[in-house]
């Protein structure tokens, strides 16, 4: 089914930008970050990118969601449940712990945390690579280009907004779906002011 749906992406037009071969294995356990999140489509095309990379990718998704006739597929696609309404619902340490215990694991994080138009990136995703010490990979989806991939993997330096500047210089040219949900500017004022 994974192959089929690659398939069919590429199908429609689009190309997967593969990585080098060395970031290839440091995939295999990381934080994937999917920016822009701005559409329901992202997470379509975004899925296809992590099967063709051949990762066993895990993500978090509101546990309304885990309903039928969805629950056997998001499982099947690697989705978490979480409660977004509890703020002690430990996130980051349950990926933290996953990340531990398994060398074949990776997390799928919308650093958004919504497909509106944000000032500030969440810090969850930082947090994880950060106390597993594993990278974060920069995946994105370019719908002005037709094409999606990984960008270079980033190791936390501990200065989240010296390393959000990184991360926002490489989506400078990526263009959304949904452009009203995205706007790099007011991002990278944020980071460049220091604002957390």
């Amino acid at each position: 089914m994974k192959k089929i749906w690659t398939a069919i992406v590429k199908l429609f037009g689009w190309k997967f930008d593969l990585p080098p071969a060395d970031d290839w294995k440091r995939l295999h356990r990381c934080v994937l970050i999917e920016a822009p999140h701005t559409s329901i489509y992202d997470f379509l095309l975004g899925a296809a990118c992590v099967w063709r990379l051949g990762l066993n990718g895990k993500f978090f998704i509101k546990k309304e969601f885990f309903v039928f006739p969805l629950r056997k597929f998001l499982h099947w696609s690697g989705a978490l449940p979480i409660d977004r309404g509890n703020p002690n619902n430990n996130m980051v340490g349950n990926a933290v712990k996953a990340l531990a215990e398994n060398n074949d694991i990776s997390f799928i994080i919308t650093p958004e945390g919504t497909r509106k138009c944000v000032k500030r990136f969440k810090r969850g995703f930082y947090e994880i690579a950060t106390q597993a010490n594993v990278p974060v990979a920069i995946t994105y989806i370019n719908y002005k280009t037709r094409h999606m991939g990984v960008g270079p993997l980033i190791d936390p330096t501990g200065d989240f907004d010296a390393d959000m500047r990184r991360i926002l210089d490489f989506y400078t040219d990526v263009t959304p779906r949904n452009a009203k949900g995205w706007n790099i500017n007011i991002l990278k004022r944020t980071y460049n002011q220091g604002n957390k």
